[in-house]
Order: C-alpha cells, then sequence, then structure tokens
C-alpha cells in the first residue's frame, strides 16, 4: 500500500473515489487521526441543548446543513464562515434519503467534514447528525420486520461513523384516522421511543448522544400544542424508567421541502406561524425539559424570515436545497456539466414526472438527485469555479449565522459540550 499524501486535498479524493477499498479505508483513517491530532472530534450537542431546556440560554437557533454535494468544498465553506464569526453552534446533517440519492455513506460524509476542517485549521468539536432517519410508511404498514430492522443499521453504521446526533423521523406513521391524538400518535411514539433505546444501548462511553423526534410530517398539516402532548404521552410511557429521551422536537408549521416550485421554476412564498413554533418550542422546554422545537424546509425562506426564528426561540433550523440552488445555479457552475447534467435527468428520471408539470419544475424537482449520478464530474469541476462556488456559499452561511444569532458561540458551546478526552 502506497504512503498516504500530505496533501488533504488528494486524501481526500481518494478516501471518497479511490477504487481499492483497502486504500479507501486506509485514507479515511489517515484523515480521522490527522482531524484527532489536530483537535477536531465529532461531539453530540446534547448539552448544548439540556443547557437550553434549563433556561440557560436563549435566542440563538442552530443552523443544521444539509451537505448533499460537493460535500468537502461547501464543509471547508462553513467552517471558514464559522471561523469568521466565531461560531461554535452549527451541525452538519445527512438524511436518510439524500445517503441514498447522494451516494454518501455516513463514513464517506463524516471523513469529507472532517477533512475540510483539517483543510481550514479548524479546531474542536464537529456535530454531525442523521436528518430523518425516516420510517417509510407504505413499507411500515406492509413489511414492518423490514423496514424498523433496515433503520436499525443505519443507525448503528452513523453512530460508528461518528454521528453523535441523529432525528428520529416516525412522523409518517402517523395515524389520523384514530378517535383521539393520543392514538394517532402511538405508533410514532412506540418506534421513537424503541429508536431511543437502541441509541442508548450503543453510544460511545461518556457520551450521550442528542436524539429528536418528529410529530408533524413536513409538508403536511400544521402541528399543533395539542399533538406535541400526545406523542409525549406515549413516548415516556414507552421509553422506560431511567432512559434519557429526546433533546429536541422538530414540528411542521408551515414549510416542505425544497419549497412549492411554481410553473416558471421559481418558489411560492411561504406564511410560516412563527407563533406555533414559539408555543411549541415553549412547551418542550417547560413541561419536558428539551431544549425547544426544530424546522425543517427553511432554506429556501426569504431573508427576513431568518430574523424570526431566535425571536421564536427556535432551537434549531433545517437547511438544504437553498445551498443546492447556490451551487447549480452559479454562473460558475461549468454549462456543459448542467447541459449533461439535464439530459441525463429528462432521460432516468422521465417517470416521475406528473402530469402537468413543467421542464422547470420537473429539473428543480429531480436535480438533487444528479449529486449522486455526476458525483465524481462534480467533484472535478475545475479549481477556480469551486473557489468562486465555495466563495459565495460562504458568504451566505455567514449570513445565516448572524441572522440566526449564532456569532460569537464558541464560548457557549465550550460551557456546555464535554471536551474532548
Amino acid at each position: 500500500m502506497t504512503a498516504q499524501p500530505d496533501n488533504i486535498d488528494v486524501l481526500v479524493e481518494r478516501a471518497v473515489f479511490e477504487a481499492d477499498e483497502g486504500v479507501r479505508k486506509s485514507c479515511r483513517q489517515e484523515i480521522r487521526q490527522r482531524a484527532a491530532h489536530q483537535g477536531i472530534y465529532p461531539a453530540s450537542i446534547q448539552g448544548l441543548y439540556e443547557a437550553a431546556g434549563q433556561g440557560l440560554y436563549h435566542g440563538s437557533t442552530v443552523p443544521a446543513i444539509n451537505v448533499r454535494g460537493l460535500t468537502y468544498v461547501v464543509a471547508r465553506a462553513v467552517f471558514r464562515a464559522a471561523m469568521k464569526d466565531v461560531v461554535g453552534a452549527f451541525i452538519f446533517e445527512i438524511a436518510r434519503s439524500e445517503i441514498g440519492y447522494t451516494g454518501q455513506r455516513p463514513d464517506e460524509y463524516a471523513v469529507c467534514i472532517l477533512a475540510a476542517a483539517i483543510k481550514e485549521g479548524y479546531r474542536g468539536p464537529v456535530f454531525i447528525q442523521g436528518d430523518h432517519f425516516q420510517v417509510n410508511r407504505s413499507k411500515y404498514a406492509t413489511e414492518p420486520e423490514k423496514e424498523l430492522p433496515a433503520i436499525e443499521a443505519l443507525i448503528r453504521e452513523a453512530v460508528g461513523a461518528g454521528f453523535l446526533n441523529i432525528d428520529i423521523d416516525a412522523s409518517t406513521v402517523v395515524d389520523l384516522g384514530r378517535d383521539t391524538l393520543v392514538a394517532q400518535q402511538e405508533k410514532n411514539s412506540q418506534v421513537t421511543a424503541d429508536m431511543t433505546r437502541l441509541i442508548r444501548s450503543i453510544e460511545p462511553k461518556g457520551v450521550t448522544i442528542s436524539v429528536g423526534g418528529e410529530i408533524g410530517e413536513i409538508g403536511k398539516g400544521n402541528s399543533t400544542v395539542e399533538d406535541l402532548q400526545a406523542f409525549m404521552t406515549g413516548y415516556l410511557n414507552r421509553l422506560g424508567v431511567g432512559v434519557i429521551g429526546i433533546s429536541k422536537i422538530s414540528v411542521q408549521t408551515g414549510t416542505s421541502h425544497g419549497g412549492v416550485v411554481l410553473p416558471d421554476g421559481s418558489i411560492a412564498e411561504v406564511k410560516l406561524d412563527f407563533q406555533t413554533l414559539a408555543a411549541l418550542s415553549k412547551l418542550a422546554r417547560d413541561r419536558y425539559g428539551m431544549g425547544g422545537a426544530v424546522q425543517h424546509g427553511a432554506s429556501t425562506l426569504p431573508d427576513d424570515a431568518f430574523d424570526m426564528f431566535p425571536k421564536a426561540n427556535t432551537l434549531e433550523v433545517h437547511l438544504a436545497t437553498g445551498f443546492q440552488n447556490l451551487i447549480y445555479d452559479s454562473p460558475h457552475f461549468p454549462a456543459e456539466l448542467l447541459k449533461d447534467i439535464y439530459g441525463h435527468l429528462f432521460k432516468k428520471y422521465a417517470g416521475e414526472r406528473k402530469e402537468g408539470e413543467t421542464e422547470e419544475q420537473f429539473l428543480y424537482k429531480t436535480r438533487k438527485k444528479a449529486l449522486g449520478d455526476f458525483k465524481r464530474e462534480i467533484w472535478n469541476i475545475p479549481a477556480e469555479n469551486l473557489e468562486a462556488i465555495g466563495q459565495t456559499l460562504e458568504n451566505r452561511f455567514s449570513l445565516l449565522f448572524h441572522k440566526l444569532n449564532v456569532v460569537g458561540t464558541v464560548d457557549l458551546t465550550s460551557k456546555y459540550i464535554e471536551t474532548h478526552k
């Protein structure tokens, strides 16, 4: 086996694309060792969220950033912005569905994040999160004996890779046809409690993994205080005595993942219910000791909406599609490559195009899948183009850090996050 290159750019590329599995694993191990030597370590955000639940800080909303493609480049931009703005409270995440269509298993994803931290000279905790480890409703209805073990296996894989923050999403199995709210949330409560116990049984010694639950499926009807109470009644009854429960709860207050695409490809205006979001966050903290409520599907909202999240004491906000758009829509994204991508999408995913859907709507909805299909081609975009795209992303992350009021939070995270042993 050849010696590992000193250049982290070369090392991370080999960690992702090297055909020889042994060499690929060796490169990943080398990245993890270099990260540890530099004082970079995967961490749980549990301590910070416990502090929020105890009222020890408020008025900051932690951004959870889904990185679907160009992971090394995007993560470098995040770290640059964080270091510039002295931000300690930020999360990298990837959803179960994104792992599939972007071709990024947890170990690869975590290694790319750590390599980016090394490259930018970052030091400290890195919060990596499994987002929407979601129960597939139809598979659960027909073959729960296969669907739940698949999620369990993903959790084990993710925790082993350094994902010390896991969001369980069983909101998909809420049954609105049942008579009472507690009955409607019964399966959600049961699955979330079961997965919480699994996580507690495999978490590293001395670490409490931050676990999230979800009561409202994003894109569906808005959540209510009564929904949260019903879910927690069932969840706590099933969790068991002495088991540390969820640190946050994801809710629905009017958004949808990626936004609602209009025929011309633009995004429809969304009216977010910040009053309900604030009420759910307050209940989560005051009655259940959680850090608060989590908002999904927010990256395509207008800029002035982001100032409202800290004011509503929203604990965490999930951001994805907006960053993907900055990459694809950048004047620095090679036009010929974009043309090839769109041609590919029209061929490979033609069956997913709905009746009456315009080309713009279809491409907007589908182009996320090209991040996996064209992974190497996108990675190999000329360096000067990637640098320009990275600068645009860095500016965007900095803007969001300011609006979400996490600037200057390094001391806050240092105070409540366990130091690396």
